[in-house]
């Protein structure tokens, strides 16, 4: 058998081993390619004794040590709080992907891996500004809903310190290289990219209507000019009618008919006109009708709708596919 093979019959025999749940998580961060291939695998076991089963958990744990055992010091640590956060089987199943990424000297986009609740338990002890520099370093969507899980405290004083970031203190770095291994020592990001008020208007734009409304009133009694320069950096649904056509048409492709209904109702007549002028004229047509019939509809309802428009145009712009930039100048009401 070939060592490839030999590879995957370990990973299925493994995996078969954890138990459906924690397999189920474990193959949440894996690729279709490589859950296609892992899942093969498993169908194909045959005659597996319970000796083979205990001579590949023996090997992962080995390896899982050696892994461990070129540490500075601080993988016990987030091992012990994974652990901990999620148990034994899910944390074993993160533990190799976490370590690699520090090897990368970039061991903080491992938390990228974890479900947000999770991560907002792994840090939510530790001081708003370590929370701060850890989010910035995420990305955006991820940052956004370790941020809601949050109590409201703790999340206005850190969007706030995300707002205000200037760069990574010493302290601050200090007890975040306790953490996760001194990922942010060395790193490549330029000292301008990270944190300020475009990443905090970044963080919120991914946020619900009620949350991100709730948190700018907040800020707004803590630095009512903090928070309004996050708000001239947000892009919000309004901004759209600034949006060039080929960006719109970009945007319609992927937005149901049924929710962009809702999104339009009450929206301003111009922005209206944009979206049917970059429409066929029979889908126009029957985009007025509907909204024609609409009935009442909450306005959390609009507001949740035209956020997840928002969220596909700034998911496109983030992809290359337009430029988002400079556009979001309306002051928040």
């Amino acid at each position: 058998m070939k060592t490839v093979d030999q590879g995957l019959e370990r990973c299925a025999i493994l995996m078969m081993s954890l138990g459906e749940d924690a397999a189920a998580e474990v193959f949440k961060y894996l690729s279709a390619r490589d859950v296609q291939r892992i899942g093969g695998a498993m169908a194909g076991l045959r005659h597996i004794t319970r000796a083979d089963v205990d001579v590949v958990l023996e090997e992962f744990r080995q390896e899982a040590d050696q892994f461990l055992s070129v540490s500075l010091g601080s993988e016990e640590y987030i091992r012990s709080v994974l652990n901990k956060a999620l148990g034994s089987d899910r944390a074993a199943g993160l533990i190799e992907d976490i370590l690699e990424a520090a090897d990368g000297n970039n061991g903080i986009d491992a938390l990228n891996t974890l479900d947000a609740t999770s991560v907002a338990e792994l840090i939510s002890d530790e001081h708003p500004q370590i929370i701060a520099t850890i989010l910035v370093h995420l990305e955006r969507e991820r940052a956004s809903a370790v941020l809601v899980s949050l109590n409201e405290r703790l999340r206005n004083d850190v969007i706030l310190r995300i707002a205000t970031f200037g760069g990574v203190q010493p302290a601050a770095l200090n007890e975040l290289t306790e953490v996760l291994n001194s990922v942010l020592s060395g790193q490549g990001a330029k000292r301008s990219k990270m944190g300020g008020v475009r990443t905090a208007a970044e963080i919120l734009n991914f946020m619900s209507a009620a949350d991100e409304d709730a948190l700018i009133a907040s800020l707004r009694d803590l630095d009512a000019d903090v928070a309004q320069r996050i708000i001239e950096e947000m892009f919000v649904f309004e901004n759209l009618i600034s949006v060039e056509d080929s960006a719109i048409q970009l945007i319609l492709k992927e937005v149901d008919s049924a929710d962009l209904t809702i999104a339009l109702k009450g929206a301003p007549i111009e922005l209206r006109e944009k979206i049917f002028r970059n429409m066929s004229k029979r889908g126009a047509d029957m985009l007025r009708e509907d909204l024609e019939a609409q009935g009442p509809v909450r306005m959390s309802k609009v507001e949740e709708e035209q956020k997840r428009i928002v969220q596909v145009a700034r998911r496109l712009a983030e992809s290359g596919a337009f430029n988002l930039s400079g556009l979001a100048t309306d002051e928040y009401v």
